[in-house]
């Protein structure tokens, strides 16, 4: 015997909601769906499990095939099953997210399918559950931020506090006091100040900051609870 018999046979698709931050906002990466159903229409990036490819590596080849990028770590969310999300034929979603620093993969980013970066205000209604997945996904990088200072990878080596806030506020969607933030985040000794200061962003300028990163591995639990309050974001 080389099939179950007496089963329906369905599909299995990998979707895939990529988070970026340019060093002052969070956006979102989506492209305009190239088939019907929905033709035109904003979309996750997503495609079809072939049979000889893990999870992994389809949301990978999917995510390179659309927009280009390459090396960009994911991570599965859930698996979305719902028996009419898609109307042309039973499908069943795996969904990855994925939060990486737009400046870093700017250039590398594929306009073929008109991937196009959106404020998460601002990002119109994606086709089917995909407005779902992304709420989940944001969801879900709130809990994890609010345990592990996960959020440090997307700056780059020299960084502002306003920087960071600018960051943490984009992930909350919500807005941290200017010197409770500063207080709380130096306290952690985690950070390392330069001498150098950023000065395009105001005149006084802001001193540029380095992550201490012995004491980062060391000590990385100095952020836990660093975010007040994080169930009122996460819920």
């Amino acid at each position: 015997m080389t099939r179950y018999s007496k089963q329906t046979r369905l599909l299995l698709a990998i979707d895939c909601i990529i988070f970026g931050f340019d060093g002052s906002n969070i956006k979102l990466l989506i492209i305009k769906r190239g088939m019907e159903p929905e033709k035109g229409r904003w979309s996750l990036m997503g495609g079809f499990l072939q049979p000889k490819e893990s999870l992994k590596e389809c949301a990978n080849r999917v995510l390179n095939q659309l927009t280009g990028l390459e090396g960009v770590y994911l991570e599965q969310l859930r698996t979305f099953s719902e028996y009419d999300r898609d109307p042309v034929e039973r499908t069943v979603s795996v969904a990855y997210f994925a939060l990486i620093d737009i400046n870093k993969y700017e250039k590398q980013l594929s306009h073929d399918y008109s991937a196009e970066w959106f404020l998460l205000s601002e990002k119109p209604k994606l086709i089917f559950d995909h407005d779902e997945m992304v709420k989940l996904a944001q969801k879900q990088l709130r809990y994890k931020a609010s345990l592990h200072p996960i959020l440090f990878e997307l700056l780059p080596e020299k960084f502002t506090i306003p920087q960071l806030q600018g960051l943490y506020e984009g992930v909350y969607d919500t807005s941290f006091d200017n010197r409770n933030f500063s207080r709380k985040v130096l306290s952690t000794g985690l950070l390392v100040k330069q001498k150098e200061k950023d000065k395009l962003s105001s005149k006084k300028g802001a001193f540029y900051y380095k992550l201490d990163k012995k004491k980062y591995k060391a000590n990385f639990q100095a952020f836990l609870n660093f975010i007040p309050n994080p169930d009122k974001f996460i819920t």
